[in-house]
């Protein structure tokens, strides 16, 4: 496995966790659509690493970022 799948995955379990804290309503579903988004992120850099794959991360850390407030 590389280290990019590692990384992706404790993301996404992070991002799992938080989501479970949260009260139920938007802001949980959103940080869920996140933990998704880092789980198949890992998925796919555990089959072919990619350059690519570090823009949709940032997307997704941008985006759990304006939920977290």
């Amino acid at each position: 496995m590389s280290d990019a799948y590692d990384y992706f995955r404790e993301h996404a379990i992070a991002a799992v966790r938080k989501a479970r804290a949260l009260p139920p309503g938007r802001p949980k579903q959103k940080q869920r659509t996140v933990a998704r988004v880092y789980h198949l992120l890992s998925r796919e850099a555990a089959l072919a690493p990619n350059i690519r794959h570090l823009d949709d991360f940032r997307a997704a850390r941008r985006a759990e970022r304006q939920i977290g407030h």
